[in-house]
């Protein structure tokens, strides 16, 4: 079943990325997207009738408040809020763009002079978002029972799929996305390449939008800008990836943030068959 969410640009089912060992991953269990602030009513009455029931949000409170989901009203989901402060930006850069005050560009100026190029940042998330990434491998392992429709594409007789959000489904997102999947067995070039597709997605109103934000923030456009905002060079993830490789593979490091080894095969199962 293929599923739509109409206000969202960055939105996509995993389902169908090939496994290196053959087969390729289950539809209608894990999807990603940006922050659900763009929904529109049709988008919140796809999202009621969708077999998701589980969001995992790695927003920070701030943007949650700056930029608050729209959820369906006639459906209970499960949301799990799991903050991850590196890769924020975005999230600032849209309240900036909503704002109506005055903004500290002095201190905005300060701090955007300071970050990382995104590779780099990448690596700072793994370093401390273990918890967090596990958590979030842990939901799709053994999510809650759907209230979904029957007819709503269900998988696992009625177990809830997974939707995996940040601001702009593309940082905090892309890392928790690439080590699940990576975990699974899915073929590494197509974990990249799932990675790079969010900035054709993001491109056009949205991302002029969170430019026109770190403007107001008082900041230069310069290049590096535009990528943490904007962009997604298969580089930048592939450097998260071999950060991971060198510290035993994307399953030991779901390990080590608490995931056990019964939810890692069950994470498998579920996604791989």
């Amino acid at each position: 079943m293929t599923i739509t969410l109409d206000g969202l640009q960055n939105f996509r089912d995993l389902g169908g990325l090939p496994l290196a060992t053959g087969g390729s991953v289950r539809p209608t269990v894990l999807y990603r997207s940006e922050g659900l602030i763009g929904l529109t009513d049709a988008g919140v009455a796809d999202l009621s009738a969708s077999p998701i029931g589980v969001i995992v949000d790695f927003r920070t409170p701030m943007e949650q408040a700056a930029a608050p989901d729209r959820l369906p009203a006639d459906r209970a989901l499960d949301v799990v809020e799991l903050s991850v402060l590196e890769g924020a930006l975005t999230g600032a850069a849209g309240a900036a763009a909503r704002a109506d005050g005055p903004i500290d560009t002095g201190m905005a100026k300060q701090i955007l002079a300071t970050l990382p190029r995104l590779g780099e940042l990448y690596v700072q998330m793994l370093e401390h978002g273990a918890t967090s990434f596990a958590e979030a491998a842990r939901r799709i392992s053994a999510p809650r029972r759907s209230e979904a429709p029957q007819d709503a594409g269900t998988v696992d007789g009625h177990a809830s799929a997974v939707l995996i959000h940040c601001t702009a489904g593309k940082d905090r997102t892309g890392v928790a996305v690439a080590l699940i999947l990576d975990a699974v067995g899915v073929d590494r070039d197509a974990v990249i390449a799932d990675y790079a597709v969010s900035e054709r997605n993001l491109a056009g109103p949205w991302a002029d939008r969170m430019l026109a934000g770190i403007e107001q923030m008082g900041a230069p456009l310069t290049p590096e800008i535009r990528e943490l905002v904007t962009g997604t060079p298969p580089a930048a993830i592939a450097q998260a990836l071999s950060w991971i490789d060198e510290h035993g593979g994307s399953a030991a490091y779901l390990r080590s943030g608490g995931l056990t080894g019964a939810e890692l095969d069950a994470l498998r199962t579920r996604l791989a068959g």
